[in-house]
């Protein structure tokens, strides 16, 4: 009788660019997280060269690509996920089903950390993402395509409602500078409510756009597109330069906010979300690209490392983020820190990961979190422990 061995994928059979793209969205996010709390502690960047240069350059290349790019990976491993547990026999519905409840589970307590948890949107629509796992890639990629398309008329729509997310949530951060633990727990937890359920942007654009990522993601594991990398390497370029040219064309009405015209096409055709996805894919192209030639490998190398432990070092950043800028740690927010400071910070944190995952991948499997969630998902005790080869030994 064959016995079944019921388990995560070996980390032989793990795709290296799709850690490397993990990392390096990661690194977005804790800039992005950390410069927001300085946003939200009612703070402006100083109005030198300097700090415009370095908001200038976050809201290009990492504002919303990050959460965009860790959606289109999710989509990925998602499909990676079905096929695993497929072909061992596991019912995929109630083997997901469970991954995705403790994962919201996860992300409930993320959330009392960090108001902008991510987690828990992808937990609640990773459900959703169930019904296309039989879908065709091209069927994924024709729905994906849809909601781009939607996207432009939805986000005009949504609004003309005039609601700020920013007012709705900003009064209730006063509690992140509580010395009590407990009220920075409450905070974090009223401003998820507050920012990301009440506020329509968020609780409708915002997960049109992940569900968008998530096909997209799952069109391309479909036909194995980071599996066959070196084959795809024509397609990539092409992708680099359409992205590009699609990022050029659609920074130009954004270069000229003011013009009446403008505002009155914005009222009904807001096509901010196609800007940052065009810059997303450009970004994820360009990484491929260089991979593939070569290039910055260990900088690529420190990047797969950080993005094997995904979930670990993200929930790590909102832990330090909370002793470093809460009432209850450091409360750096009160220190009136200018903007590139909290870069300087986030950075910090990032490069001190990079050197935590290095060590921890030497001995154990999975990052802590990894362990756990998987275990939980599995209903089953994983071996963390790397053995390493034992000395033969001779008896008499």
């Amino acid at each position: 009788m064959e016995t079944t061995i019921i388990g995560p994928v070996g980390q032989n059979k793990r795709i290296v660019i799709v850690d490397i793209l993990r990392g390096w969205a990661l690194l977005g996010v804790v800039l992005m997280n950390y410069t927001a709390i300085f946003f939200f502690a009612g703070s402006k960047p100083n109005p030198d060269a300097f700090n415009n240069f370095l908001f200038g350059f976050d809201s290009v290349v990492f504002d919303s690509k990050s959460w965009t790019m860790l959606s289109f990976l999710f989509g990925y491993g998602f499909a990676v996920l079905m096929d695993n547990v497929a072909s061992k026999g596991i019912n995929r519905v109630r083997f997901f089903s469970g991954r995705m409840f403790w994962l919201l589970v996860i992300a409930f307590f993320d959330s009392a950390l960090w108001f902008g948890d991510i987690l828990k949107d992808y937990a609640v629509l990773g459900m959703l993402l169930l019904l296309f796992r039989n879908v065709s890639a091209k069927t994924a990629f024709y729905i994906s395509l849809a909601l781009l398309l939607v996207n432009p008329p939805l986000t005009a729509f949504i609004l003309s409602f005039k609601i700020d997310g920013f007012p709705l949530a900003s009064p209730d951060f006063l509690l992140y500078h509580s010395h009590n633990l407990f009220d920075v727990l409450k905070s974090g937890l009223i401003c998820t409510y507050k920012y990301e359920i009440l506020w329509p942007f968020y609780s409708i654009i915002f997960h049109e756009v992940v569900l968008l990522c998530f096909l997209l993601g799952l069109a391309a594991q479909k036909v194995n597109f980071f599996g066959r990398l070196a084959e795809n390497k024509k397609y990539i370029k092409r992708t680099f330069w359409l992205s590009l040219g699609a990022n050029l064309v659609l920074w130009v009405p954004f270069a000229f906010p003011q013009a009446p015209w403008l505002k009155e096409v914005f009222k009904y055709f807001n096509p901010q979300l196609w800007l940052i996805l065009s810059t997303m894919i450009f970004i994820t192209s360009a990484i491929c690209w260089l991979y593939l030639g070569g290039k910055l490998k260990r900088f690529f190398g420190a990047l797969q490392l950080y993005g094997r432990m995904t979930l670990t070092n993200y929930v790590v950043q909102n832990i330090l983020g909370l002793l470093l800028f809460s009432g209850f740690g450091l409360n750096l927010v009160m220190g009136h820190l200018s903007y590139g400071v909290f870069m300087l910070i986030a950075l910090s944190i990032y490069v001190a990961q990079i050197f935590f995952s290095k060590w921890w991948l030497s001995r154990y499997y999975y990052g802590p979190l990894e362990r756990l969630w998987r275990q939980l998902s599995y209903g089953k005790k994983l071996a963390i422990k790397i053995v390493r080869d034992a000395k033969p030994s001779f008896s008499k």
